[in-house]
């Protein structure tokens, strides 16, 4: 099953309609591209929190979740699109991000807000991710490489977290504000990283069809 023509052939056969020969992304260039797209969304996505903080204390928890998943699902597309082969990687890229970022949310808040210890944030951490890797692999009909793009995006995922919220926790007291942005640097650089290992696994039928010829 593949999603939004994500599938190798439909890959390879934009690829070559619109771009015959270009060079292929290679692994650190996906990587990078994940890296500095998600940051830039990551930084943005953090930013309702000091706001809601500061001027409406009446929103609740879950207001401020919806409000940072809808920034990050809006700014994912145009900071991330390229990281999909071929044309129309734009439309196709919000589809299956908001799909999986949602899907994210969800596995990650659950757990947090049944929990609300570290056995919350790690089964969160788990759980969001095994669901965004899910989808992102049937989505590119690439159920093979499943465990590598789970195991990628929750590692690193969970680096950027925890070492953001490190830094948050030592910055929160006097420069609350900082703390926040550079929890969303963490998390953008850690996650952003995660989803240019798992984009780059993902499209590795498509990139051996595009080799072949």
């Amino acid at each position: 099953m593949a999603l939004f023509q994500l599938d190798p052939q439909n890959i390879a056969a934009r690829v070559r309609t619109a771009n015959p020969g270009a060079p292929l992304p290679s692994l650190a260039v996906s990587v990078r591209r994940g890296i500095l797209g998600f940051t830039l969304v990551s930084v943005a996505g953090f930013l309702p929190w000091p706001i809601i903080d500061r001027w409406f204390h009446d929103l609740r928890e879950m207001h401020l979740y919806a409000a940072c998943t809808a920034v990050f699902i809006g700014l994912s597309g145009v900071c991330l699109h390229r990281l999909i082969l071929g044309d129309g990687s734009l439309s196709r890229f919000y589809k299956l991000f908001a799909l999986a970022f949602g899907a994210y949310v969800v596995g990650w808040v659950v757990p947090w807000v049944i929990l609300r210890d570290d056995s919350g944030v790690i089964a969160g951490l788990l759980a969001g991710t095994a669901l965004m890797g899910a989808i992102l692999c049937l989505a590119f009909d690439a159920a093979r490489v499943m465990p590598q793009v789970i195991a990628a995006l929750f590692a690193l995922n969970g680096l950027g977290y925890y070492v953001g919220g490190e830094a948050l926790g030592k910055l929160g007291h006097d420069h609350r504000i900082a703390g926040i942005v550079l929890w969303g640097m963490c998390f953008g650089i850690g996650l952003g990283a995660g989803l240019g290992v798992a984009f780059h696994l993902c499209q590795t039928r498509a990139r051996a069809l595009l080799r072949s010829g």
